[in-house]
């Protein structure tokens, strides 16, 4: 299939009203193929999606267009994709644009709102100084050629931090920078989410600028609604059973508890790469 003459960066508005909700949109809208995001290592395809009146542009990626990791044999990388979305809803934080599973053009896969970004927002930053200034986390040195290196650091930024907090909840294995949405009205969407709840740890993030250090009573609060909407026969438990595994679930809920009682962000495990690769 070939591109359109012109793909918008990731982000790109969409016409979206409030006279159609935006998971009908997704999921009983009419989707239109505009062309293949390449760049991506599995089939990503730029889409409009109409229904009611409604029109908006998303990204659909069908099950048929994904690579079998020999890490993640269960499942599909299109079904975690939905998974953290529910997860990220459960929160209240509205971190994940709304996804949906559903049928397409190439057969059942992931349909996700194309969001707008603010291409002028920095969230993440080499910088030449031993120390990160203010309003700055240090994650660690980078290796910038020849023979030198910089500190990388992201915004010391309530959004990211409920990032962190929430990739730690779904063993996020690919948080890159460019996963990271910040809008023009101030929210913060993140994206790509197939390589998460794996049942062994598998946290690889850019987000380590509060490794070890005490979780936010908001974020406390959070996991504790949680924690009980986990249980079993609780709805988010029920909700996600229906997308990844059983032990996936457990391990989901093991997670929270384990975060609550710890009541701090966790630090690199040692027993994995802490950063993903590349880190963009």
């Amino acid at each position: 299939m070939s591109a359109p003459e012109r793909i918008p960066p990731r982000g790109v508005t969409t016409s979206a009203t409030a006279a159609v909700s935006p998971l009908d949109l997704l999921t009983k809208g009419e989707l239109t193929v505009k062309g293949q995001i390449r760049e991506a290592s599995n089939a990503v395809l730029y889409c409009s999606v109409s229904y009611g009146g409604e029109e908006a542009h998303c990204v659909y990626k069908p099950i048929a267009g994904e690579r079998q990791l020999w890490d993640f044999p269960d499942g599909t990388l299109a079904q975690r994709e939905v998974a953290a979305y529910e997860l990220s809803e459960a929160t209240g934080w509205g971190l994940v644009p709304p996804t949906v599973l559903r049928e397409g053009p190439y057969g059942e896969g992931m349909v996700q709102l194309w969001i707008e970004a603010d291409p002028g927002a920095e969230l993440l930053a080499l910088v030449a100084d031993d120390e990160p200034g203010d309003g700055w986390k240090a994650v660690g040195l980078a290796e910038v050629g020849e023979g030198r290196t910089a500190l990388l650091v992201h915004a010391d930024d309530p959004r990211l931090r409920r990032l962190a907090v929430l990739d730690a909840v779904m063993n996020n294995g690919d948080r890159k920078g460019g996963h990271l949405l910040p809008t023009p009205d101030g929210r913060l969407y993140a994206i790509d989410h197939g390589v998460t709840f794996n049942v062994d740890d598998k946290l690889r993030t850019l987000l380590w600028g509060w490794a070890g250090e005490p979780l936010p009573a908001e974020a406390v609060e959070v996991l504790g609604a949680l924690a009980d909407s986990l249980a079993d026969g609780g709805p988010l438990s029920r909700r996600l059973a229906e997308l990844i595994t059983p032990a996936e679930v457990a391990a989901v809920h093991a997670r929270v508890t384990a975060l609550l009682a710890d009541s701090r962000h966790p630090e690199p495990s040692g027993a994995w790469p802490a950063i993903p690769w590349p880190p963009v």
